[in-house]
């Protein structure tokens, strides 16, 4: 069959995002056989391709020098996949998945088509390269990582919270099937690619991998939720949950990887295998939870650090690299000893509790059983490779123990708990009130009370997380209890904008998270109305209300009035410039009661509300004398007395009720009572 060849030239506009960040398009291939052309083009740096069909779909692209490439497959590899049933597969159901692949600065794609392909989807993806110095960090005992911050990751298209699995319980080493021609600094716009393609074009929750390595042996911490977290990928359909899928950049077919990049990935899998407590050359059995090649619920047999090809019907890593994986292994074995392997805990309170482990080497070691306030109430000890010993539980009281096995300060401890089934952790009911607040010292909306419920004793840290995305700052990281917990957000010296909470809280063992957006939006400020109290009854005295405000920026401003939340009048609506307002109102056709004036303004920024109370009260107080000759009094309602005792004027504000006045002799009163509204009372008088 004669191949069918689409040509295309692109002319989208897409902006920039901070860091240079990563930009998708989408664009639908028409399969009608005909040459397309565009007009006028841009450049693109990396491309995939998504088709339906039996089909298969091959693709050049020429650079902005003009050279055209060589033909490749849309799909190299396998694809890598989540798990079948998730929301992430979901997403591309009934489309083939194509590879990420780095093109660099391109402006001109061609498609070659060989059997029935009924539909064509091209994501192209800009990604430049931004040369600023890639901050890396390091846990204790890890490679020196380059955290997503510094690489650039658009924390704001994430789509969904990190799943976790029970425990990490192996590796799977891939390569991303692409160019091998990528320098040092542009590594990171091609993680950035993938992220974008992976999250706009496939529709998964974030990048699929865990970590990413590249040639020059510099580690990229993947997928959010933390590097020393048993994360659940986006990697190997079936075989996410319970691994770490660890992605080197390039195409290892028949090229070999470099030292670099070898060495990069030995330390890597010899620091995080470990805190999971898995040797790196050892061997299992995990239960498939599906795929084409291994239907759910299929033991397979597979090394912990197994290739992507080990598990799907794929060649990845390129057989260069798989070759390669049992020295690499080797290495992260070796790696950081002496260390502790596959903790094992077998029995149950009231009876014998077993505890196993296996060191590299023999060491002294020590088990010790501990209750909640963690006090030691069983601890065993040996000097051996293999940790062995028994807790005689018979008499132990039922509840919740803690565990740990350590071997000296150089070898990672392992920990764990045994008995009553501890409460899981959670953090629930994370709210903020008010959700927009106008930090600009007016009193009104100036902060939020950010509230949330652990359902576990916990170390909670909250982040700001900027517009784009970006972690801002740490508020706080503290031991919190089990319960209601509450704290102030102020945005001192935080600029408007859309922002988000995160919550993080973390026993230890899981890690858990929520997110609270807040809005700071300065547009309105000194949202007031004066009086407080009208009545509208033509008399001249506090027949309107005036609301006023400031406006720091241009706003489309609405003024309604509510009662019990329902909108009862319209008073004003505009377009604003900045500057000081004042809207006069005569309130008409309400009745006596409370009410609200609700301000609303809409620019750039978002929609801002606030809110100021008022009543309409068209009743005079009742004033009633109890005594003359004693002056006591008594009114309905908080008002203004004025009394003219003998001649002389005393005003007073009293409540609602009985008062009185002092005096040496009574000859003449004459008393009357004024509300917040202006209502004036009968005047009493004496004699």
């Amino acid at each position: 069959m004669k191949p069918l060849l689409v040509a295309m030239l692109l002319f989208f506009v897409a902006p920039t995002a901070a860091f240079g960040g990563a930009t998708l398009t989408m664009r639908e291939v028409p399969l009608h056989g005909e040459r397309v052309l565009a007009a006028t083009s841009t450049q693109f740096d990396m491309v995939g391709l998504h088709w339906q069909g039996p089909g298969t779909v091959q693709f050049r692209t020429r650079s902005l020098a003009g050279r055209w490439s060589a033909w490749r497959r849309a799909d190299p590899e396998g694809e890598d996949l989540p798990n079948a049933g998730t929301a992430e597969a979901r997403a591309a159901v009934g489309w083939h998945v194509g590879n990420p692949y780095w093109t660099g600065s391109s402006d001109r794609i061609e498609y070659r088509l060989r059997g029935k392909v009924q539909r064509l989807r091209a994501y192209f993806v800009r990604s430049p390269e931004v040369r600023i110095p890639l901050r890396r960090v390091s846990l204790t005992g890890s490679p020196l990582l380059i955290d997503r911050e510094a690489w650039g990751a658009n924390e704001a298209i994430r789509r969904a919270p990190p799943s976790f699995a029970t425990a990490l319980q192996f590796a799977l080493v891939h390569h991303t099937a692409g160019t091998n021609s990528y320098t040092a600094s542009q590594s990171a716009a091609i993680v950035r690619g993938i992220e974008v393609y992976h999250v706009k074009g496939n529709g998964w929750n974030d990048i699929g991998y865990n970590f990413l390595v590249d040639k020059y042996g510099q580690v990229f911490e993947g997928r959010y939720g933390g590097i020393d977290k048993p994360v659940i990928g986006a990697h190997a359909e079936g075989f996410n949950t319970g691994s770490v899928g660890v992605a080197v950049l390039g195409t290892y077919t028949s090229t070999p990887p470099t030292a670099a990049s070898r060495t990069a990935l030995a330390h890597l899998l010899a620091w995080r295998l470990d805190i999971a407590h898995v040797d790196p050359k050892s061997t299992l059995t995990w239960v498939s939870g599906g795929n084409a090649r291994f239907a759910s619920g299929v033991p397979v047999f597979i090394r912990a650090v197994s290739g992507h090809r080990d598990t799907g019907f794929t060649t990845c890593p390129g057989a260069a690299l798989y070759s390669q994986l049992d020295a690499i292994a080797q290495q992260a074995q070796s790696d950081g000893l002496p260390k502790l392997y596959a903790p094992f805990v077998r029995g149950a309170l009231g009876g014998q509790v077993r505890f196993r482990a296996r060191l590299s080497e023999p060491l002294p070691w020590t088990v010790t059983v501990a209750d909640a306030t963690g006090t030691a109430v069983a601890t065993g000890t040996g000097t051996s490779q293999d940790v062995d010993w028994t807790w005689d539980a018979a008499t132990a009281v039922p509840v919740s123990y803690s565990w740990t096995i350590s071997a000296g300060d150089n070898v990672r401890p392992a920990s764990g708990t045994i008995g009553g089934k501890p409460v899981s952790l959670a953090i629930t009911s994370a709210t903020a009130l008010p959700r927009t607040i106008t930090p600009n010292g007016d009193g009104q909306t100036d902060s939020s009370k950010i509230s949330y419920t652990l359902t576990a004793p916990a170390t909670v840290t909250a982040t700001l997380r900027g517009p784009a995305g970006q972690d801002l700052s740490v508020l706080f990281s503290q031991a919190r209890r089990a319960g209601k917990q509450s704290f102030s957000f102020t945005a001192a010296g935080i600029a408007d904008g859309r922002y988000e909470i995160v919550l993080s809280a973390s026993d230890g063992r899981t890690t858990v998270s929520s997110v609270v957006p807040v809005l700071v939006d300065r547009t309105v400020g000194g949202f007031t109305a004066s009086p407080l109290a009208v009545s509208p009854n033509g008399d001249g005295v506090a027949d309107t209300i005036t609301f006023g405000f400031q406006l720091a920026q241009a706003a489309s401003v609405k003024l309604e009035i509510a009662q019990a939340g329902k909108t009862l009048a319209s008073v004003y609506s505009a377009d604003l410039a900045p500057g000081a307002q004042t809207v006069p109102w005569g309130p008409t056709g309400l009745k006596d009661g409370k009410y609200a004036g609700v301000l609303t303004a809409t620019n750039d920024v978002g929609t801002v509300t606030h809110t100021v109370l008022f009543r309409i009260d068209t009743v005079a107080p009742e004033l009633r004398a109890l005594s003359f000759r004693g002056l006591r009094f008594r009114v309905s309602e908080p008002a203004t007395i004025r009394l003219t005792l003998n001649g002389r004027v005393v005003i007073r504000t009293v409540r609602a009720g009985a008062f009185s006045f002092r005096a040496s002799s009574v000859r003449s009163v004459r008393v009357v009572a004024q509300d917040a509204a202006g209502n004036v009372s009968r005047t009493l008088k004496f004699p």
